[in-house]
């Protein structure tokens, strides 16, 4: 069985040139995505939206972004992340300037359709985020080393959260609410000026050899080439793991987007917290200080504890979630609401790190690795546009004690579906027939 191979420091400080900016950039994209929740009490008070309303808005944005991670995770997989992850930031960039200059010109005619459309523009550059990271990723690190790298993915959203939520609190507290959307297409096009000369696809392309990542396409000869568009999804819709787990990630989607859509109206009509106090601030930075704990923890518990399994630390950090929601839902403690908001989504965004980051890789390979990160991340969003007009109906309907139990069983049934997967690995091959012995193979094949 190989191991990971001992890198050197050239290599170790060209692959953080590489991922670093990536991240950054990656937060960018959720400073210009997030800042409609972080907007979303503004909105619905200044032009007088429904929930429901205002649900409609974020459907459309999540249902296009769902779509279009679908299409574009092959495209990316054909194309290069790299070339993905310009595409996504220039467009993004755009959109959040243009959102924001309709604003400052006091925009009001037919809001709803028109924010929705433009809303969902923009999630369409915002789907090549998560995979262009994935596909750029997947051939720097080996699959022993992807479980530090899930937690990495983790700070990379974490990140995002600071900038859309804490910072973009501040700028609602200081100044017009327009600036969150002009104040990220700023950030957006300042990174992608820093992938286009700094990125780079693979450790050859920056001047290093490539290597046996250990994962599902390493042991292919020519897995430097993209695959036929037909293999490419034979491969990933036929393999029962990636099936299952994109089935949890629709759970994921939901959860996450349940809390992560409303907390703001949440903690403002329930427990009076207002942009820029200091229990708001707590809220938002918990959500950065959870996520940055949690995608960590669940990293190295997974490599650590469970040999590079994925699946055993997934099923815990769900269960992890139901708890901390239920004490959200019933505490009437502005202190401990605030709190447990940041709680929560330390068992949530381990969860989502350590799946989309971490599992796509691992089970994709470097050839189809933007392609099963497209798929967990668009069924995601299936589920996350149901958090939109749908909870917001419901939550003007029956109010906010209903909220966090309709988020819940969806990290039980996450729990329940990573019980499937208890012990798969990438090169693990699947149950054999009853009555016949199942042959154990190694995570990492050894080289031929």
């Amino acid at each position: 069985m190989s191991e990971a191979p001992q890198h050197n420091t050239a290599y170790r400080r060209r692959r953080f040139l590489n991922w670093f900016p990536l991240g950054l950039t990656y937060a960018t994209f959720y400073m210009g995505r997030y800042n409609l929740n972080v907007a979303s009490k503004s909105m619905m008070d200044m032009f007088h939206l429904t929930k429901g309303e205002f649900g409609i808005i974020a459907t459309a944005g999540f249902w296009t972004y769902a779509l279009s991670v679908m299409f574009n995770g092959p495209l990316a997989d054909r194309i290069g992340g790299k070339k993905a992850i310009l595409i996504g930031a220039l467009g993004a960039s755009v959109m959040n300037l243009i959102i924001g200059l309709m604003f400052l010109n006091g925009w009001q005619t037919k809001l709803i359709i028109g924010m929705s459309f433009l809303y969902a523009v923009n999630q369409y550059f915002q789907s090549f985020g998560a995979l262009s990271v994935v596909k750029v990723n997947a051939p720097w690190f080996h699959v022993k080393e992807r479980g530090v790298f899930g937690g990495i993915f983790g700070i990379m959203i974490s990140g995002g959260y600071f900038l859309a939520m804490t910072v973009g609190g501040w700028i609602l507290s200081s100044m017009s609410w327009y600036m969150v959307f002009l104040i990220p297409s700023g950030a957006i096009f300042t990174m992608f000026l820093v992938d286009l000369f700094l990125v780079k696809d693979t450790p050859k392309a920056a001047g290093f050899e490539n290597f046996n990542t250990g994962d599902a396409s390493s042991h292919e000869a020519d897995n430097e080439k993209p695959l036929p568009f037909k293999e490419l999804m034979h491969r990933v819709f036929s393999n029962r793991v990636i099936i299952t787990l994109a089935f949890s990630e629709f759970c994921t989607g939901f959860v996450r987007q349940g809390l992560l859509l409303w907390f703001v109206p949440f903690l403002m009509e329930v427990h009076h917290i207002q942009h820029g106090t200091r229990m708001f601030s707590m809220a938002t930075a918990g959500i950065t200080i959870g996520g940055i704990v949690g995608g960590i923890l669940c990293g190295f518990i997974s490599d650590r504890l469970f040999r590079s399994r994925r699946p055993p630390v997934a099923f815990i950090f769900y269960l992890g979630q139901i708890v901390s929601l239920f004490i959200l839902g019933k505490t009437g403690s502005p202190l401990l609401a605030s709190f447990m908001i940041g709680f929560s989504c330390m068992w949530i965004f381990g969860v989502h790190g350590m799946l989309t980051g971490t599992a796509s890789m691992d089970f994709g390979g470097t050839r189809a690795a933007s392609t099963v990160a497209g798929l967990l991340d668009g069924v995601q969003y299936l589920a996350s546009g149901l958090t939109g007009f749908l909870m917001g109906h419901f939550l003007d309907k029956w109010g906010w004690g209903s909220w966090t139990y309709m988020i819940m069983p969806f990290s039980l049934m996450g729990a329940l579906l990573m019980t499937r997967l208890w012990n798969e690995t990438p090169l693990r091959k699947p149950a054999p027939a009853k009555g016949t012995l199942e042959e154990h193979r190694p995570l990492v094949e050894d080289e031929v």
